[in-house]
Parts: C-alpha cells; structure tokens; sequence
C-alpha cells in the first residue's frame, strides 16, 4: 500500500489544549498538522484554502460553533474528513454533530487513548465515536455494516483483478443473489469466460436478470452532464438497476454484488473531480441499498506523488481497502 502524507487541521479555542493534541499526534510522523484555528469562521477559512485530509473540530467555539462550521466545511470541501473533539457529551448533539457528516466524535476524556484509532478508522472512511458514548448506538453494528459495502482493488495487473472479481460473482449468483458489472469490453468477456469455466448458468443469469453487464464507458456517457456525473441520472440508473437485479434474485434476502471500474476510467482520463465524485454517490447508493460494491484501479495510475491526494481520497471513500 502506498504510503502518503495526512495533512491535519486543528480547531480549538483552547491553546493548551491544542498543544496537547499536536504532543499525541508526533506518535505518528505521517500525519501532519498544517494549521491551527481558534474560532469558527477561521477554520472555514483555512479548511477552504488549505484544503486539509482531515479537521480535529471542537463543539463549543467563539463566533461561530462547530456544528455550523461542520455544515460549511462539508459544502466547500466534501472531501474533507471531520472529526469532532469536544467535551460535550450529550447523545442528542452527539447525533447532530455526526448529521452535518463528520465521520468521528471524541469525548476530550477519551482524547489520550482514542483519538488516534478515531483518526486512522475515519480516513478509512469508517464511523467512530468514542467509547463512553457507544451506549447511544451511533454506530452500526457488524451486521449492518456487512450489509452495505463499498470497497475498493488497487491492482498491478489483470490477472488479479479477475482473480477476485470472478469468484465474487460467482457466489452471488449461485447463492441465489444478483450482480451487476460496469466494466471495459475486455474485462467483461475475460469475466464471462471465467464465469462459464467455474460452471455458473450465465446464459440463464442474463436471461432472468440477475445478472447484468453493462460497458463503462457507454454507462458513464450516460449520467455524465457536464463532465460530471449528475446525481439524478446516477440514482435513476444505478438505484434502479439494483432494484431491478433484487427483485430477480431468488435468495430471501437478495443482495447485489457490483463489480465498477468507471471510476477507473474517468482517473485514467484526469477526471479526477469526476471520480471522487462518483464515488462519494456511491457511497451514498451503498448505505440505501443491500450491496457488495467493489470498485478497481490500476496500480499504474498511482505512481506519482500528485496522485497521493486522489489516493487518499478514493480510500475515505471506501469501508475497505485492498492492494495487490
């Protein structure tokens, strides 16, 4: 996995406090703080000019409070991972700090012990909040999660990749389930070759509809305005799919396994803006809908240090990441 720098906002009203937080995170030479905030405006402002991976957010600040500076920060740079750190631990604004979309929430108690697991489980674009708050149930539980998964393959070649898509498909579709494939031709006729030799019925998959395989390229052009992918067009096309697929898969409980590498194309063509935004909706997709998302890149396209950003930002979007 590749290795890349983490740049840290700190937002307090406290200096000491702020001293503290920048003592335990040395822990980890690869995070580094490249600002400091004291109220709110001022950390809308150098969350908007700095462009920071990740914001340590306190609830209760001058001018502006960090609820609203949370909303702010989110519209101008959803890319942006918060995570608020405060001493304030009513449940009910607990929730409502986490509905502006900060992914964390740690109680300044907890702060020695927990803040860094809270950081390393956010920019893996996972849930957390502190320990002494779970009994308010802010967060799914394994089984949920399970039920709602977008990952993501980082691989060095197309051996691998078929590697691990192929028996995914597989097991969804002998297990009753459904799954859609949005790939290059060449991917889809090495899949459909691999399918056939594991024994899978894909002739009858096909015909039933619970399997279908769409080109990328073609399916982008279609929820594309603008270079961008409208999220209307995505929803409508992607959400109804799925459904669609559900609806005639036989399990009890049907599933659908999505194998993409849109996003792939859009990186390879420097619609870089593009991709990450097909992603954050798919993310979306995957927390309304019973799915196994799987999205693949090529390794090649990550060899420069101005990709490490694009990198870091593909992964947030992801409850899991793999490279091989």
């Amino acid at each position: 996995m590749l290795s890349f720098m983490t740049r840290i906002l700190i937002v307090d009203d406290f200096e000491d406090w702020r001293r503290q937080v920048h003592l335990l995170l040395q822990a980890r030479p690869e995070w580094q703080v490249i600002a400091e905030a004291s109220e709110g405006f001022e950390a809308i402002r150098k969350a908007e000019d700095l462009k920071p991976d990740l914001i340590l957010l306190d609830f209760s600040l001058p001018k502006l409070n960090g609820l609203e500076a949370s909303r702010r920060i989110r519209q101008l740079s959803p890319n942006c991972k918060i995570v608020f750190l405060s001493q304030n631990n009513d449940p009910d604004l607990v929730l409502t700090a986490l509905s502006t979309g900060a992914k964390g929430y740690v109680h300044k108690t907890d702060a020695h012990s927990e803040l860094l697991p809270a950081m390393d489980a956010v920019l893996r674009g996972q849930q957390f909040v502190s320990s002494s708050l779970k009994g308010c149930r802010f967060i799914a539980s394994s089984t949920e999660r399970a039920l709602h998964r977008h990952e993501v393959l980082f691989y060095s070649d197309d051996t691998i990749l078929l590697d691990r898509v192929t028996p995914l498909i597989a097991a969804a579709l002998n297990s009753g389930n459904a799954a859609i494939v949005v790939a290059t031709k060449s991917h889809r006729d090495s899949l459909l070759r691999g399918l056939k030799a594991e024994g899978v019925d894909t002739d009858g998959a096909l015909q039933a509809g619970t399997y279908i395989s769409w080109d990328a390229a073609c399916m982008l052009s279609r929820i594309l305005v603008r270079d961008l992918p409208d999220p209307v067009l995505f929803f409508a096309g992607f959400g109804g799919a799925i459904e669609a697929a559900a609806k005639a898969a036989k399990s009890e409980r049907p599933e659908v396994v999505v194998f993409g590498e849109g996003v792939a194309l859009m990186k390879a063509e420097g619609k870089v803006d593009a991709a990450t935004r097909l992603e954050q909706l798919s993310t979306q997709l995957a927390e309304t809908h019973i799915v196994h998302l799987l999205c693949a890149y090529p390794l090649s396209g990550f060899q420069n240090e101005e990709d490490e950003c694009v990198f870091r930002n593909i992964c947030a979007e992801h409850s899991a990441v793999y490279s091989q």
